[in-house]
Formats: structure tokens, sequence, C-alpha cells
């Protein structure tokens, strides 16, 4: 804990001004209906680089000394801590290299290298990139940036708390996706100690991605462990361990850790689209699907941290789609159906009758289940939520048809 104090957290901001931007607090309506109490969004998928990780790959170059930036640094990322390190780097004349798993998202490489960084596409994970990273900074002297692990880097992404609590003075909870820890770490260090300058205190709440959630198990065993790697659209917070310097603090400061499961995500990222108007990758959108699922208790002015917005649109697609059948707003049936004219038509009155959407359908003979005089009738439909899909089938089934929902 003493090594991250509330002021080196105000040392990165005076760092920081005029490089990251202070970034929105915007009140959402939706999430204070869903919540009961006044519920705001950090912004910092509007951050330059699109993520907030920009604040402490700058911090912590700024702090390299002469020599040390002449040897120049080398990082590890999915693609937010790449774009902040090689965004840092070209401000400050520094030569980066940037290892990145295969497959990562074609944006965020672009960008990457768009900021004058040298890219090495190489592992298939981001700990495998990280093991690569270190063995470059080993045989060329070059300057491991971790992405989460360093006092600086916790300190820089710190100054997000000081901007909350100076935008939403009231604020009792505050939500923070977390990875590593570095993020959520800096938050806590900055807000609980602005809120104790205060006489009081905030309630620092910790969003993981349930597929690869290294925090819970690791809070419960007292340090931290490394759990298996789940797959989950939330790449950027996919962390299998806790951080050395991260966890004492997380264990200390914040309050609660939840995880969300991939339909929640999916859910949040086409909330956050349809509601606010704000493109948000699934890791940034991971405070929002926890008060979307309930996880989140209600105990006053509420702040929700959208981490960042860098997502491929091709992910996005799959997103939307995913996130209108997790919402009950899409839904794709099998419909055996004897082979004599107007069935289909009989069908799709029942469908328009109840109030369903047709998008798509497919009639065909050729199932290997179907007898020589029965047919198969796929038919997607936009409804409306769970209970207005349950009234679809239930019609279907009362006119004598028998739909199954297809996985």
């Amino acid at each position: 804990m003493a090594e991250v104090t509330l002021a080196h957290v105000e040392d990165a901001a005076r760092v920081l001004d005029g490089v990251a931007q202070h970034t929105p607090v915007d009140q959402a309506s939706y999430l204070t209906e869903l919540l009961g109490v006044p519920t705001h969004m950090k912004l910092e998928n509007l951050q330059r680089t699109g993520s907030f990780k920009l604040r402490g790959a700058t911090y912590r170059l700024s702090r390299l000394t002469a020599e040390e930036r002449a040897r120049g640094v080398v990082a590890a990322s999915a693609g937010n801590h790449a774009q902040g390190v090689a965004f840092a780097a070209q401000q400050l004349g520094v030569d980066a290299t940037i290892f990145m798993p295969l497959g990562a998202p074609v944006p965020k490489l672009l960008a990457t290298k768009g900021y004058g960084a040298t890219v090495v596409t190489d592992g298939a994970t981001v700990e495998e990139c990280l093991a690569l990273a270190a063995a470059h900074a080993e045989r060329t002297g070059a300057v491991m940036i971790h992405p989460f692990d360093h006092p600086d880097v916790i300190a820089g992404q710190g100054t997000i708390g000081l901007e909350i609590l100076a935008d939403v003075p009231d604020a009792q909870t505050i939500v923070v996706p977390i990875g590593g820890g570095g993020l959520i770490a800096g938050v806590a260090v900055a807000a609980k100690a602005v809120a104790a300058r205060q006489g009081r205190d905030v309630r620092i709440v910790g969003v993981q991605a349930a597929a690869t959630a290294a925090f819970p198990p690791s809070l419960t065993a007292g340090h931290p462990v490394t759990v298996e790697r789940g797959g989950t659209i939330a790449d950027g917070i996919a962390v299998v361990r806790p951080g050395e310097h991260t966890f004492p603090i997380v264990q200390e400061l914040v309050d609660e850790v939840v995880p969300v499961d991939e339909d929640l995500l999916a859910r949040a990222v086409l909330t956050l689209l349809e509601r606010t108007k704000l493109v948000v990758e699934p890791a940034g959108a991971a405070s929002v699907a926890a008060i979307l699922g309930g996880l989140v208790a209600p105990t006053g002015p509420t702040v929700a941290l959208i981490s960042g917005g860098n997502i491929d649109p091709l992910l996005l697609q799959r997103i939307v789609a995913h996130g209108l059948v997790a919402s009950g707003r899409y839904m794709t049936l099998r419909i055996p159906l004897p082979d004599r004219p107007g069935q289909l038509a009989r069908v799709a009155e029942l469908l328009a009758g109840v109030g369903a959407n047709v998008i798509e359908v497919l009639h065909t003979r050729h199932d290997l289940g179907l007898t020589l005089n029965d047919v198969v009738l796929q038919v997607s439909v936009e409804t409306r939520g769970p209970n207005h899909q349950g009234e679809v089938l239930e019609t279907l089934r009362a006119a004598g048809f028998s739909p199954a929902v297809a996985s």
C-alpha cells in the first residue's frame, strides 16, 4: 500500500494535464431507473487512444531517466495498453516495440502501428506476449512497460478516481472493470483518500469476466493465484493472475468483486449502443453489465466506469446479434409442418397476430429428422423480450404447432 499514495496519484495528474483528457461524466437515466439511485458513467471510451490506458503508460514513461528512454521501451498487450504505450512513446520521442497476440483485434493493431510503434504479432495469449516482451527487454535493454503491475501505472490510472470525485462529489459507489487490477487499484487509492478527506467512505466494486476471473479466488486465498483462461469477448480484462503490486491494494481497498457472464457483457454493449449512443468494447462495458445483472447493490449516487471503446466492427456485429438474443429480442424457431398448402401462411398469420416481426425464413424438406410427408420451417423473429417470446411460443402451440427454439 505504501508505494501508491494519493500524493503519487496527484503527481500523475499534474504530469497528465494537457495530455490525457478529463473525460466527461454523463448521467445515465436508464441505469438510474434500473438501480434506483442517481447513476453516472465515466466515459474513458472517449479518452485519447480510446481507453484509460493512456494515463498509466504516459505517467510511467514520463518517469524514465534519459538513459532509460534512450534504450527504448517494450510492452505486451491485446490492444489498449499497446496503443497507450505507443502514443506516449511517440509524444516523448521514445522507440517502442509492442508484442501483440496472434489474432489481436485489427483496429487495435493498426492504431498501435499508426502511433509509430514497432508491432510484433506472436503468441496466442497476452501472457505469452508478456514473456516475449520480457525476453526482448533482457536481450536489448529496452525498459519493460507492464500493462498494470507497476506503481507508476497504477498511479496514472488513479487520476480517473480524482476526476470522478471532482465531477460527482457525492458519489457513494464506483463500479470498475478489473483485469490485472491496475485500474481499480489506482481508482481505489485516489477515491478512498479523497472521500476520507471529506469524512466519509466510498464503496469500490470491481467487475470481472466470469470466464477469466482471477481476483475472487485470489482474494479467498489471500494471495494472487493463477486461473485458467476461458473464452470471453472481454479480451481487455481476460487476465489469469492479479499483479503483485495491484493485489494488496485491491485486497485492502476494494469492497467487492463480482463476475459477469458473456450474456451480460453482450447486453451491456448493446444497451450502451442503443440507449446512450456509445460504442463500448465488452471489457469497457463490464461495469454496466454488473448493474444490468443486478449485481451492484444501490447505496447512493453511483458511477459506472466505462473503460474503453476500441472494438472490432466485426465483433460488434456479433455482439449485437448475441445481445438481441440474450435480451429476448431475437429468436429463431424450428417448426415441423405437414407438407400441404397453407401451412407457411398460417404460421406467418399467427406470428403477425402476436406482433412478432419476421426477419428470416427457411422452408425445407431436406432434414434427416423429417418423414417424407413433412417439412421444417426455420423462422427468425424480432420480439420484445422474454415474456413476448413466451407469448409467441404459446400462440403457436395453441394452434397445433410444435415450435422449438434453435440454439
